[in-house]
């Protein structure tokens, strides 16, 4: 790790300080977003050695400061869940190119580094489709459980859907890492029962070659 990645990987923890959430990491407690941060920087570097530090910068801080958009501003339902999404990638997008900037990265790092924790031109451009897989393997291990416990009044069918949603966005490489988790059970019945449900569509994705 360079200095200067270091430098800006402190400046995201330092902006993820007050987060008014906390979870655990290592046995130790730390701002929700910052356990994230981590959790998506480890999982990168274990999916994508050689990524570029573009790349770790963008996958540290896509949730950074999200804390400063709550949830609860925007209306119910998916139209207002979809509006509260584009403004926090907007957020963070701004936060992370101050940080870049004040550690010297170039105006083009600036750029890609936002334009992936913007969500743009997934399923055309590699970085993106990397930086997707890695969000979507770190929420599959991390985050469904607590994810199927906040939504327990969903059936099946519910549920199974919105991890086929889930798993349209990724590429093979993304699909095999997250069936390669040590998953309970029942989640790896709901995440075959999706596969099997969406697989021309799957197929299709395998088609786009994104992976490296």
């Amino acid at each position: 790790m360079t200095d200067r990645l270091a430098a800006v990987l402190a400046d995201i923890d330092a902006a993820n300080a007050d987060d008014p959430r906390r979870d655990m990491l290592d046995g130790r407690e730390m701002p929700y977003e910052t356990v994230y941060a981590r959790r998506m920087l480890q999982r990168l570097e274990q999916m994508y050695p050689d990524a570029p530090e573009v790349l770790k910068v963008a996958a540290y801080g896509q949730h950074v400061r999200r804390f400063d958009i709550p949830r609860k501003d925007f209306p119910e339902g998916r139209k207002g869940y979809n509006a509260w999404r584009k403004a926090c990638r907007e957020h963070h997008a701004e936060v992370l190119g101050e940080i870049m900037r004040r550690h010297g990265y170039s105006e083009e790092d600036v750029g890609l580094a936002q334009k992936l924790v913007r969500k743009q031109e997934l399923k055309r451009d590699r970085l993106s489709q990397a930086l997707e897989n890695v969000v979507d393997v770190v929420f599959v291990e991390h985050y469904l459980q607590p994810f199927v416990e906040k939504y327990a009044h969903y059936d099946e069918d519910k549920l199974v859907d919105i991890i086929a949603k889930t798993l349209l966005k990724m590429s093979p490489k993304g699909h095999a890492a997250a069936l390669a988790l040590d998953l309970p059970a029942e989640h790896r019945r709901l995440i075959e029962k999706a596969i099997a449900r969406e697989r021309e569509k799957l197929e299709r994705v395998a088609d786009a070659d994104l992976d490296w």
